[in-house]
């Protein structure tokens, strides 16, 4: 019978991981910008965008906006994204 491996302190795939993004300007304040990426049950890969500090009381964010078949089609989609669209998803959720 062959045995199964066992990885402790591996992270869930499906448990999101956030990784910082340079952060954009918005009316002269720079405003944080953060990426977090999941992996589906089916493989694929879904990502919200969460904009100011992760100390904050309330941070706006996205849906799961971004996908990817793969991992790096996500980061594609990601680097895709230019400043001004970032801006304009950060406007149309804090105001």
């Amino acid at each position: 019978m062959p045995a199964q491996s066992v990885h402790y302190g591996q992270p869930d795939p499906t448990e999101p991981v956030v990784h910082e993004l340079p952060p954009i300007r918005y009316e002269g304040d720079e405003v944080p910008v953060r990426l977090a990426v999941r992996r589906e049950n089916d493989g694929s890969w879904r990502g919200r965008l969460i904009f100011g500090a992760a100390d904050a009381e309330q941070t706006p964010a996205t849906a799961e906006i971004l996908f990817g078949d793969s991992e790096t089609d996500l980061w594609q989609s990601v680097r895709d994204l230019r400043e001004h669209h970032l801006r304009d998803l950060y406007r149309s959720l804090s105001e």
